[in-house]
C-alpha cells in the first residue's frame, strides 16, 4: 500500500491504464486516492443453474478421466447432491469445482471403492461428509472476516447468544485470531453494556488474558463464556452515544475544545501560580457532608454541559415485534 501513490499521477494523467482482477475486496488493498480514481465493476454471484451447469460440465471431464486413464467407477451426483454442491459454493464457481474434485478425490481411495461398482451413486449425506473438515467459507483478511465479526458484535448487542455462539465457532473453525475476537469484546463490554453491568469489563479483559496465556484449543471456552455472558447482560449505550457526542462537539467547535479551565480547578504547585489565583475558591468535596458542595465544573464558555442522560436505551418500538 506504501507504494501504490505513484501510480496516482500517471494514472490522472491517463500515462497508465490500470487493470486489475480480484476475489477480494479492493477497498482493503487499495489506497483510497487510487480507489477513487478506478472504476470498480462487481462481478455478480453466479446463479444455482449456472453453477449447475458448470457441475455437469465437470462432472463430464472428471468422470472420463476415472474411465478412461484409472479405470475406476465414475460419479454420479443426483439433483440433490448437485443442489447441494452449487449451495454450498455460495455462488462460486471456483469453489463449485473444488468441491467436486474433492469428491472425486475421496473415492479415489480403495477404501471408499465397492469392489464390482462401476457408477458410485454421491448422496448429499456423503458430500457433506467429504465436505466437513475441508470446506469453510472464511477469509482472514477479506469480507468474511470483517462480515464474521460484525454478525458477531450484533448478535451480542442483540442479546442473542446463540447467534453469538454461532458466529464465534465460525470465526474458530475458519482459522481466526483468538485474541482479535477477545480484543472485540473488550470494546462491547464497554461500548453495548456499559455501565448496566460493570462485571463485564473486567471479565472480557480476563477472558483476553487467558486466552493469551493458554492459547487454543484450551480457550476456546473462554471465549464461548465471556461471548454468552456479555449476551445475556443488559444493555446500555449511554457513555457510548455521550463520548461520540462530546467528541463531535470537541472537533466541530474550536472555542469548545479551547476554553480556558477554571481558575480554582487548577493545579497550583508554585506560590506565583497561587498568586495568580491558581486554586484559590476550590471546595475540597470530602470536607463536606455527603461530599456535596455548589461548584462550577466546566469553563465558563461551555455552561453546565449535559452530556450522560441517564438514558440506556432507545424508546422506538420495532414495528416487527
Amino acid at each position: 500500500k506504501a507504494q501504490q501513490d505513484i501510480f496516482l499521477p500517471h494514472v490522472e494523467k491517463g500515462t497508465i491504464t490500470l487493470v486489475g482482477a480480484t476475489t477480494e475486496n479492493p477497498s482493503f488493498q487499495l489506497n483510497s486516492a487510487l480507489l477513487s480514481r478506478c472504476r470498480v465493476f462487481v462481478l455478480n454471484k453466479l446463479t444455482a443453474d449456472e453453477l449447475h451447469k458448470i457441475v455437469s460440465k465437470a462432472l463430464l471431464v472428471i468422470n472420463k478421466t476415472r474411465k478412461l486413464v484409472h479405470n475406476m467407477p465414475i460419479l454420479r451426483f443426483n439433483k440433490e447432491s448437485v443442489a447441494y454442491l452449487c449451495d454450498i459454493a455460495d455462488g462460486d464457481s471456483r469453489s463449485a469445482l473444488n468441491l467436486v474434485e474433492l469428491a472425486d478425490s475421496h473415492f479415489m481411495s480403495e477404501s471408499n471403492l465397492e469392489k464390482g461398482k462401476h457408477v458410485i451413486e454421491v448422496t448429499p449425506e456423503q458430500l457433506r461428509e467429504i465436505l466437513k473438515r475441508t470446506h469453510m467459507v472464511y477469509d482472514r483478511v477479506g469480507d468474511a472476516h470483517y462480515d464474521t465479526i460484525s454478525a458477531f458484535h450484533k448478535s451480542v448487542r442483540g442479546s442473542n447468544p446463540d447467534a453469538a455462539m454461532y458466529y464465534l465457532g465460525r470465526m474458530l473453525k475458519g482459522g481466526e485470531n483468538p485474541l482479535y475476537i477477545a480484543r472485540r469484546m473488550i470494546r462491547i463490554a464497554s461500548e453495548d453494556v456499559g455501565v448496566l453491568d460493570d462485571s463485564c469489563l473486567p471479565f472480557a479483559i480476563a477472558t483476553y488474558q487467558a486466552v493469551q496465556f493458554v492459547g487454543l484449543p484450551e480457550a476456546d471456552l473462554a471465549l464461548v463464556h465471556c461471548a454468552v455472558k456479555l449476551a445475556r447482560a443488559p444493555k446500555s449505550v449511554e457513555i457510548y452515544r455521550g463520548w461520540n457526542e462530546l467528541n463531535a462537539k470537541l472537533d466541530s467547535q474550536p472555542e469548545f475544545a479551547s476554553a480556558p479551565i477554571p481558575l480554582h480547578l487548577r493545579n497550583a504547585p508554585t506560590k506565583l501560580m497561587t498568586e495568580l489565583g491558581y486554586s484559590k475558591g476550590y471546595k475540597y468535596n470530602p470536607d463536606f457532608k455527603d461530599g456535596l458542595v455548589k461548584q462550577d465544573y466546566f469553563p465558563e464558555q461551555v455552561g453546565d454541559l449535559k452530556i450522560l442522560t441517564g438514558k440506556h436505551l432507545g424508546f422506538v418500538r420495532d414495528p416487527d415485534l
